[in-house]
């Protein structure tokens, strides 16, 4: 497949701009793609790449860009509003799709459409950046190693960066809703912060607790790990103050409460400064246990977050220009294995 065959829907976002400005250093020439023309255009012209201009909800219109590809990378958030419409366009016109979502939601409804891609011959693969990429190949190395495991607890952690207004507005979709875990393979709701711990990420301890990560649906497609439990590194005294959180989730639910959030987000920088992506790292731990009590522990080091997504996003995208994908829905390393992880600059994963 040809190189230029690609498009970026919402490159004009902060980790769409990432992805589209690294795509040279892995010899892709992609169409940008969005709804706001002007943030498009600058950024195409910038670059020296085309660009389209569609409204997802135009399905005709939608239908004739997507068409004109093999692979589309949806990086425009938050995807409980956008991933339905883009993979239902590539099911139409059997077109690839991958995402950089991380939301629990979304990969159980991209997972629906399975059968679908099968018939159409072609793959849908949500979660190519780092939700959840680092953390899925950190599930697949646990399960290579302890395959009877019946428990995995996954921790990562981002040191010296922050979020983007994507990320936010997309945690702020989700304030008041609480957490998930899964039990017995099935996902069940659960108490946001339900359990904290330390968690030994090499050079330092930092203190996790529960939240709803991507993993609660990918890890147990991956591996078939029937009780799942995801973390994140948080400071001890929020999670402490998380403890009365329930008490105000219905305010925290009301449109005036994430309209006054999403406000103060616009406030903000638009996302971690270049200095913060250079210096900034992730961490991701995880631990697998059998029924006999037998415990494999597993360590992820690797570049801050959003640098991350950047390039697992591009590296699966000619993965799958060069043929190497299969039908159906996928996750990253259900389909390529944990060692995806080490093709990332920077990365180490290994057992402990």
């Amino acid at each position: 497949m040809s190189s230029s065959n690609v498009l970026i829907y919402g490159a004009n976002g902060y980790t769409g701009e990432l992805i589209a400005r690294l795509a040279s250093s892995y010899q892709l020439k992609p169409t940008l793609a969005g709804r706001n023309e002007f943030s498009v255009k600058k950024l195409a012209n910038t670059l020296l790449l085309p660009y389209l201009i569609v409204e997802l909800d135009d399905s005709k219109k939608l239908d004739e860009i997507v068409s004109q590809f093999s692979l589309v990378i949806n990086a425009a958030g938050p995807f409980s509003k956008t991933a339905k419409f883009m993979v239902e366009s590539c099911l139409r016109n059997s077109v690839h799709y991958t995402d950089i979502n991380g939301d629990i939601s979304c990969f159980e409804l991209v997972k629906e459409y399975n059968q679908q891609a099968i018939e159409k011959n072609c793959m849908l693969m949500p979660g190519v950046g780092f939700d959840v990429v680092p953390t899925d190949c950190v599930a697949q190395l646990l399960h290579e190693n302890l395959p009877d495991a019946v428990d995995l607890k996954i921790a990562f952690a981002t040191v010296g960066s922050t979020i983007s207004h994507g990320t936010a507005n997309t945690m702020t979709e989700k304030m008041g809703e609480g957490g998930a875990r899964r039990v017995h393979g099935v996902i069940v709701s659960a108490k946001l912060g339900e359990h904290g711990m330390m968690v030994d990420v090499g050079d330092k301890n930092l203190f996790c607790m529960s939240i709803p990560w991507g993993d609660i649906s990918t890890a147990f497609q991956t591996t078939g790990i029937p009780n799942i439990e995801t973390f994140t590194c948080v400071n001890p005294m929020l999670y402490k103050q998380l403890k009365y959180q329930k008490i105000f989730n219905w305010l925290l639910r009301t449109s005036a409460v994430r309209r006054y959030a999403k406000n103060k987000i616009k406030s903000r920088p638009a996302g971690p400064s270049q200095s913060m992506r250079d210096n900034g790292k992730c961490f991701v731990w995880g631990k697998a246990t059998n029924l006999a009590g037998d415990i494999k522990e597993a360590l992820l080091n690797g570049p801050e977050g959003y640098s991350f997504t950047a390039h697992s996003t591009l590296i699966i995208a000619n993965e799958i220009l060069k043929g190497n994908w299969k039908a159906g829905y996928q996750t990253p390393a259900g389909w390529y294995g944990y060692k995806l992880a080490e093709k990332i600059p920077g990365v180490k994963i290994s057992l402990r």
